[in-house]
């Protein structure tokens, strides 16, 4: 009998166990507590900016990473490289031509969980009307009822057209470091 008692006893701890292990979803970008920057390198120094306005959507359950969807809108113009000189420039016709081309955006196409809530998220960029697809490695770090999204990727920024004419010699890094910090309560 006492076996008997053990036995289910042990079955009933395995059972809450299990449903403690619960999906977790996230709906809603926190833009203000997120972060986009980025490094590169210019006349060998590194540079370090961040785009200061963008919006982001977010449809990702931890249970179905691969049902999941992401979009981020962002405001080129909001950018600060460190000195109102080289936002000025940034904005101009050879780099990001806000004038005419106001938003940076990725739209996800893919997510694969890769484990220890590590995720690949595929999907396009497009800035200045091109778009190529980019892989990113993210790192989910839920932190008391908040999920933490940590990134990095490199792109090369002759592939969007950024930093033409004069600016395509060399001065500053072909290869541009792009992190973010995605913010996004749970639900």
């Amino acid at each position: 009998m006492r076996f008997r008692f053990l036995q289910c006893a042990a079955i009933a701890g395995v059972m809450v166990f299990a449903s403690g292990v619960q999906a977790v979803e996230y709906h809603q970008v926190n833009a203000a507590a997120s972060q986009i920057s980025f490094t590169y390198s210019q006349f060998g120094s590194r540079v370090y900016g961040t785009f200061g306005q963008f919006e982001g959507t977010l449809d990702f359950d931890t249970q179905k990473p691969s049902a999941a969807h992401a979009a981020l809108n962002i405001q080129l113009a909001s950018i600060d490289a460190g000195s109102s000189d080289a936002n000025t420039e940034l904005q101009k016709p050879a780099w990001f031509d806000t004038e005419h081309f106001p938003l940076g955006l990725f739209k996800s196409t893919n997510v694969k969980a890769l484990g220890d809530n590590r995720y690949l998220f595929t999907g396009d960029l497009t800035l200045k009307t091109v778009t190529h697809p980019v892989q990113v490695q993210v790192e989910l770090k839920p932190e008391n009822g908040i999920g933490v999204f940590v990134g990095e990727f490199a792109l090369n920024r002759d592939d969007f057209k950024i930093g033409e004419g004069e600016w395509a010699d060399g001065v500053v890094s072909k290869d541009i470091n792009i992190r973010f910090r995605i913010v996004a309560p749970e639900q």
